[in-house]
């Protein structure tokens, strides 16, 4: 038997075991506290999540052009009108 299916087939007899055993652990004041931490930690588990598929989608959706050869530099001649002349040549 798979162990992480075997969570989802909780039954409601089951379920209010588990949330007396908890209340009974952390008693009537904290369970509120608890509950809060729980879902701000879901909150920010799926926005880290929403963030990284949006990276993902914006990275995949990017044009990515080949890169460019680069071209042997030119060398300087006499004919050259952009380098100035020396006067021995």
């Amino acid at each position: 038997m798979n162990v992480p299916f075997a969570v989802w087939d909780l039954g409601m007899g089951q379920i209010i075991l588990i949330l007396l055993v908890v209340l009974l652990m952390f008693g009537a004041k904290k369970l509120p506290e608890l509950a809060k931490g729980l879902g701000q930690g879901i909150k920010e588990f799926k926005k880290a999540s929403r963030d990284m598929q949006n990276e993902i989608s914006q990275a995949a959706s990017e044009d990515i052009a080949p890169p460019k050869r680069e071209e042997p530099p030119k060398t300087a001649s006499a004919s050259d009108p952009d380098k100035p002349q020396s006067p021995t040549g």
